[in-house]
């Protein structure tokens, strides 16, 4: 017994300097259901918020210093917007990795970069972060707006009648160069290439053969975010594909099937669905330019609503010293320290005495603090009536 009463005081009196050097590496700032906020994180995203108000040319004096105070004042509204967004991408089972992949690839283009060891070595350069945060951060920025056109979208109706009124009030914002609409399949080469390459040719002969594109995109296509519209990626103008790309689709006739372009994430296999002409463009071809151009200043307000809703569902808390502008009135984020919880009581002997302790306390008045927990039973035993209803709740 002496031993370990030695060995017990040595432990202690050796743990304290350790604990005066504990220094907090990192710190929760926000929990969102299950998600955290870090301290670091929003102090990252704080100081890149200002360094892209300070590199703005076109403020300047009270303009700049009102909008470092506007920015800083809702980051944290933001970020848990972006939490909670995130989350409900997640529940709602959305797939964006075609579209992260596709971000990167065109990343690597842009810089020449041709491996993917390459492109992490130059994340890490730029940034000084892994690559896989920025693949992260790409995640979290899709999955947020794919919720946000899913969910909110719908709620903004734009009618026929009011696209054909602006059209006409704007033709002269629609005179267009000379464009394709296309569909794609993409086949990317990861794993076994020579395989790919082989069924990439497989299926480029049957589209040729008068198979179905959009049925063929469907069933082959990797590109997760047009399969499942027949492989329809839209209309595209002079100047906006790859040099590559557009020798291969304009000046086709509407039907015309590419051959396989090498593209940095893969094989394309293209067809020509439409033609435009150069000159104002067809109120079909512009129609969904214009359903966003007059539903955008709808749009934000019912954003904020769709926020306050994934709010008052979640389950917030924020640590003291900082604000969520976005917060609902009247919903408790009170930040809760689990290091201040009682503990559970684990024996009927600890539910008595637990019991009995508040007794005392309903019985007399006075401050918690100056209550002092080493009472003797004898002075907090309650009247026998009182011990035996205990007892039998108990």
């Amino acid at each position: 017994m002496k031993l370990f009463r030695f060995l017990t005081v040595l432990a202690l009196v050796l743990a304290g300097p350790l604990a005066a050097d504990i220094t907090i590496l990192e710190e929760i700032i926000v929990k969102v259901n299950g998600g955290i906020i870090l301290r670091s994180e929003y102090e990252r995203t704080l100081d890149q918020n200002r360094r892209e108000v300070l590199s703005d040319e076109s403020l300047a004096g009270a303009e700049r210093e009102a909008q470092l105070l506007q920015r800083e004042k809702v980051v944290l509204r933001d970020m848990i917007d972006q939490r909670l967004l995130v989350q409900k991408g997640e529940e709602l089972g959305i797939n964006v990795d075609g579209q992260i992949l596709r971000q990167r690839d065109e990343i690597m283009r842009r810089n020449n970069i041709e491996t993917t060891d390459d492109f992490e070595a130059w994340v890490l350069e730029r940034t000084g972060e892994p690559a896989e945060d920025l693949m992260d951060r790409m995640r979290e920025n899709f999955l947020s707006q794919a919720v946000l056109g899913q969910e909110v979208s719908r709620r903004v109706i734009v009618t026929r009648e009011e696209i054909e009124a602006y059209y006409e009030e704007h033709k002269d914002e629609y005179v267009r160069s000379e464009g394709v609409r296309l569909s794609q399949l993409l086949f990317t080469l990861d794993g076994d290439q020579e395989a790919k390459r082989k069924q990439a040719e497989e299926v480029l002969a049957r589209v040729q053969r008068g198979e179905p594109f959009a049925e063929m995109a469907r069933r082959f296509s990797e590109d997760e975010a047009t399969k499942e519209l027949g492989g329809d990626i839209g209309i595209y103008r002079r100047g906006m594909l790859r040099e590559e790309i557009e020798e291969a689709v304009f000046g086709q006739r509407q039907g015309h099937i590419t051959g396989l372009i090498e593209v940095p994430n893969g094989l394309l296999i293209l067809r020509v669905d439409q033609n435009y002409r150069e000159g104002l463009a067809e109120l079909e071809e512009v129609q969904e330019e214009i359903r966003a151009t007059i539903s955008g200043p709808r749009f934000q307000p019912e954003i904020r609503r769709y926020l306050s809703e994934l709010r008052s569902e979640s389950y917030i808390e924020i640590r003291p010293g900082y604000a969520d502008e976005g917060a609902i009135e009247g919903m408790n984020t009170g930040w809760s320290d689990p290091s201040r919880l009682a503990p559970l009581t684990t024996t009927r002997e600890e539910v008595i005495r637990t019991r009995r302790r508040k007794r005392v306390l309903w019985m007399i008045p006075l401050p918690r603090q100056q209550v002092d927990d080493s009472d003797s039973e004898e002075d907090a035993a309650p009247a026998p009536e009182q011990a035996e209803a205990g007892a039998a709740a108990s």
